[in-house]
């Protein structure tokens, strides 16, 4: 039995996200599944009782007409997860929440409130936002470059997490015999003034079971690992082979200890999309299927979102490609100068590079499901990953991931029988923040820290 255990989380993506075109043709997807919170309800319970660790909402707050068809319509994060936090008692809620568009204070509120609903169970995926048309939806006429988006970012997190420490856990007495509802000596004004945000504090909020919410953090820029690096409790990356796969864990691994953290406290977790079938010959010809149904106006169309939506439809598909990267730089930076470099060097033409992007999405989760656990058994035991964050489109299609491949992976000891915990910290084996100023007044040895 091995003492590391598979983390999961779920990802619903409604009626099609990225590169799903045909999903909500399918019947057993409703055409308002993204909006319609008993979907998610259902989902999330089977979820549960698959003992994923935590549902992941994934958001974005700029379309167009070409936007996959989950983003053109979809529920609000936050809003989405406080409902399920009531139709479900143990998994997770993990939120994406924009770092460049959202003040620290009120982000940190929203989070600790979250967090108590749940008992514990929230999360926070940190982003800075990809589409540089958000700014315009925000009273803003350009994106933040880069480097102001993370040293941002990394201030904003910063932020959250002091604010979440206004009080102490035992700041609430509620002693009514005694008349004593609160004790002051317990409550920290923050008091932050930095490049980028002024915070007084103190949060109204008292902290939650697992003391703060889980940080994940998604970003492959430079600037992005080193966010990771420095805050995230969960890296969320899109690597599709293996070999890359391991590359980017012992890298970020290196990087979380060269900034004096405990690289176990942070979980590399590669999203995950299976094609499970009987044999697999039929899985590997639905997985082609799947892909030769795409319409290439739409690929197309979709191709432009990391490079500010720019119109390729302008463009001859059968010449060289053009000369866009300018486009991705304040927007998909390090997937358009790759795609830039790899269409240089082989020669290919728009239409070539548009293939080899869909090409690249391509799952390694595909086959008989003894085939997708022995996968997973790899990445896993290869220190590829620590867990996955699974796309989840069919329900029935999940229901069979959870009935044939999980079951495996347990017998090998590889994934849980029962949940650990109550708390989205316990069940990833994260520990619990101490509260600061509890820490310095335990340090210091006096009756109270300084606020």
């Amino acid at each position: 039995m091995s003492e590391r255990k598979l983390k999961f989380g779920a990802a619903p993506v409604g009626v099609g996200g990225p590169g799903q075109q045909h999903t909500w043709l399918h019947p057993e997807i409703p055409g308002d599944a993204s909006v319609d919170i008993r979907w998610y309800a259902d989902l999330a319970r089977r979820f549960e009782e698959a003992l994923f660790d935590f549902v992941f909402v994934v958001d974005s707050q700029f379309i167009t007409a070409d936007s996959p068809p989950h983003y053109l319509n979809r529920l609000e994060p936050l809003t989405l997860l406080s409902a399920l936090a009531v139709a479900t008692t143990r998994i997770g809620l993990a939120a994406t929440i924009t770092t460049s568009y959202t003040a620290p204070f009120h982000v940190a509120r929203q989070l600790a409130s979250l967090d108590l609903i749940s008992g514990g169970r929230a999360g926070w995926n940190v982003v800075t936002s990809l589409d540089p048309g958000t700014a315009r939806n925000y009273d803003r006429e350009e994106h933040l470059d880069y480097a102001t988006r993370y040293s941002r970012a990394l201030e904003h997190v910063t932020v959250a997490r002091g604010l979440w420490d206004s009080y102490e856990d035992d700041a609430f007495p509620r002693d009514k015999a005694a008349g004593v509802f609160f004790d002051p000596s317990r409550q920290h004004a923050l008091g932050h003034r930095g490049e980028h945000f002024s915070v007084q504090g103190p949060l109204n909020v008292e902290r939650s079971a697992q003391g703060q919410p889980v940080v994940f953090q998604a970003g492959d820029s430079e600037e992005g690992r080193d966010l990771a690096a420095t805050v995230g409790e969960g890296i969320f990356t899109m690597p599709r082979r293996f070999e890359e796969a391991r590359a980017f864990y012992a890298e970020m691994k290196d990087r979380a200890a060269a900034k004096g953290r405990d690289p176990d406290d942070v979980l590399i977790l590669p999203s995950l999309t299976v094609v499970l079938a009987d044999t697999d010959e039929e899985a590997r010809a639905i997985d082609d299927a799947t892909y030769a149904a795409k319409d290439f106006a739409r690929s197309l169309a979709e191709f432009g979102r990391p490079y500010v939506w720019h119109d390729f439809a302008q463009y001859d598909p059968d010449a060289p490609f053009p000369d866009v990267a300018r486009y991705g730089e304040t927007s998909g930076r390090t997937i358009t100068a790759h795609l830039q470099q790899v269409a240089a060097e082989r020669g290919l033409t728009l239409r070539e590079t548009v293939l080899y992007a869909e090409r690249r999405t391509r799952t390694a989760f595909v086959g008989a499901p003894r085939t997708v656990a022995d996968e997973i058994e790899r990445w896993f035991l290869g220190r590829a990953a620590d867990g996955f964050i699974m796309h989840v489109t069919v329900p029935s299609a999940f229901d069979r991931f959870a009935g044939e491949v999980l079951p495996i992976l347990r017998e090998r000891g590889l994934f849980r029988t029962a949940y650990e915990a109550d708390t989205l910290r316990g069940n990833l084996g994260l520990p619990v923040p101490e509260n600061v100023h509890t820490a310095l007044r335990r340090t210091v040895g006096t009756g109270s820290a300084t606020s």
